[in-house]
């Protein structure tokens, strides 16, 4: 398999040559049929140091179709998110995300989603979970992470170029809400067509995490619709605790 590395992509500065850039390996893959159709699951490491120790060195892209030398590729650029996309937590809007993206990219037959291991915005399951206890005091998402000393954002978009340079992707309609990680990828050398917003309506969990996301970090969000009250949010333990409906988020590509 081949390996792709950065340094024709951004110069050297001091901070750089203090330590070897990193390389991308290219570890395993195979077929991954999915409810959404069959992707080709393909397995990277990348060693960085400068990533938290905590973090996952392996991160995959979900491949469908042939895109070496495709332009206007559809791409989600994905961190991890455990807590959603596993124990189907609702105080995000992270796993309909993904799931918005594998199904937009069956429709139109060919795309990537670039799975990077940066758990919690790049600070780490435990600190993820730290700075959920102090939400759940009344902190929002920023002051969380400001409390513990933490950065707000401290994912990094290098491994994500180098997968589509090793996959030969010419250039990519990026499947996201976020400014800075198209102003990231662009830095990086890789070309945008254009952006593709993905809406997941909020849920009274969620909702005033996405309105942070919109007003503080600039996120490309739809305004709430509805006022959260107390009494709007059911009890930890009601059965009625349950994902919206996947045919209401909305995706245009």
């Amino acid at each position: 398999m081949a390996q792709a590395t950065l340094s024709d992509v951004r110069p050297m500065d001091s901070s750089t040559r203090a330590r070897a850039l990193p390389t991308l390996e290219a570890l395993a893959q195979a077929p991954l049929p999915t409810r959404f159709g069959r992707f080709q699951v393909r397995v990277y490491r990348w060693d960085d140091e400068a990533a938290h120790p905590a973090l996952s060195k392996e991160h995959c892209a979900l491949v469908m179709g042939d895109l070496h030398g495709r332009r206007n590729v559809p791409v989600r650029v994905h961190s991890e998110c455990l807590t959603s996309e596993v124990f189907g937590s609702l105080k995000c809007d992270c796993r309909e995300q993904l799931e918005c993206a594998q199904a937009a990219i069956a429709e139109r037959g060919y795309g990537a989603v670039l799975y990077l291991r940066q758990e919690g915005r790049g600070i780490g399951l435990a600190n993820k979970v730290r700075a959920y206890a102090l939400q759940a005091l009344g902190a929002d998402t920023i002051e969380a992470n400001e409390r513990l000393h933490l950065p707000v954002d401290a994912r990094t978009y290098d491994v994500a170029a180098a997968m589509l340079r090793e996959l030969g992707v010419e250039s990519i309609e990026l499947m996201t809400n976020n400014p800075d990680k198209v102003a990231g990828l662009s830095n990086l050398g890789i070309k945008i067509e254009r952006r593709v917003p993905v809406h997941v309506p909020p849920n009274p969990h969620s909702a005033s995490y996405l309105e942070v996301k919109r007003s503080k970090m600039r996120h490309d969000l739809l305004k709430p619709t509805f006022q959260l009250h107390d009494s709007d949010v059911p009890p930890e333990s009601s059965d009625d605790e349950r994902a919206p409906d996947s045919t209401r988020r909305q995706i245009a590509i």
